[in-house]
């Protein structure tokens, strides 16, 4: 195999985690080595369609997630599997960017296959310190959230800059600092470990989907701010809660204006009416 595009393409197929986490980090070592090349001649991709996934876990809609407190091993398990289900979602997310999306620089690419390769390394994580609780991944339901929107956006790159890692991804930036501190006091320090890993690495996903987001807008002739503020509104009902993370928002590439477009939204969200 030489095309980058086939490499994400079988990295989308797998359904095994395993196979997936071990084709992602082989794919991306040799794009980063030079072994892979961006075809200019390549067919156009295949639809949206769900990537590989193993029989477990039962994805179900997120009102139907029970929740459970950290204070025990099984509460700090579900958490930690929802997390382990949200960066397998995000090693497809990654790969379905550079599958999807042709005609780009090479730059896009090699962000988000290492993009891709940094979540197989955060699921492994996670999935090791729930094996040490005794469980494993498959062994708590899920939902399909992040999924969905990659659909919703498969037409539209700049959209999907916009709305995956600029709104769903970075919601991880805003949750995980309570939950870090809400584990600390459990006196669970591997697993905050891992947290900080993710949320330090995460910074920088955010942030490429930020430099992408505006690549897109300067390309298309669109103001960055109204146009995310646009697709805020048409796109992200339901999905944004405060309160927001600001600094490693910052950090992220977002500007002031736009943390103020994303507290409207869910001041609406909230107050329809």
């Amino acid at each position: 195999m030489t095309s980058l595009f086939e490499a994400a393409a079988e990295c989308l197929a797998a359904a095994d985690p395993d196979e997936k986490v071990a084709l992602t980090h082989r794919h991306a070592a040799a794009f980063a080595r030079g072994e892979l090349h961006i075809p200019a001649d390549a067919p156009p991709p295949d639809p949206i369609r769900m990537p590989g996934r193993p029989p477990r876990p039962r994805l179900v809609h997120p009102r139907e997630l029970p929740k459970r407190g950290l204070g025990s091993d099984e509460g700090r398990a579900a958490f930690l599997h929802a997390i382990a289900h949200i960066e397998l979602n995000a090693i497809d997310l990654g790969w379905d960017a550079v599958y999807r999306f042709r005609g780009l620089p090479e730059g896009f690419y090699r962000d988000w296959a290492r993009v891709a390769d940094d979540e197989a390394r955060h699921f492994v994580l996670l999935r090791n310190r729930l094996s040490e609780l005794g469980f494993d991944y498959g062994d708590f339901d899920a939902h399909n959230g992040l999924w969905e929107m990659c659909g919703k956006t498969a037409h539209d790159g700049l959209a999907r800059m916009a709305l995956v890692p600029r709104v769903l991804e970075a919601r991880g930036l805003d949750v995980t600092p309570g939950m870090i501190e809400r584990l600390r006091k459990q006196d669970d320090a591997r697993t905050v470990a891992i947290l900080e890993t993710i949320l330090r690495e995460e910074v920088a996903h955010v942030a490429a989907g930020s430099r992408w987001y505006r690549w897109y807008c300067e390309r298309a002739g669109v103001e960055p701010r109204t146009r995310f503020r646009e697709l805020l509104q048409e796109y992200a009902s339901g999905y944004l809660r405060g309160p927001f993370n600001i600094e490693a928002r910052l950090l992220a590439g977002f500007d002031e204006d736009e943390l103020e477009s994303l507290r409207q939204v869910e001041a609406v969200q909230a107050n329809p009416l």
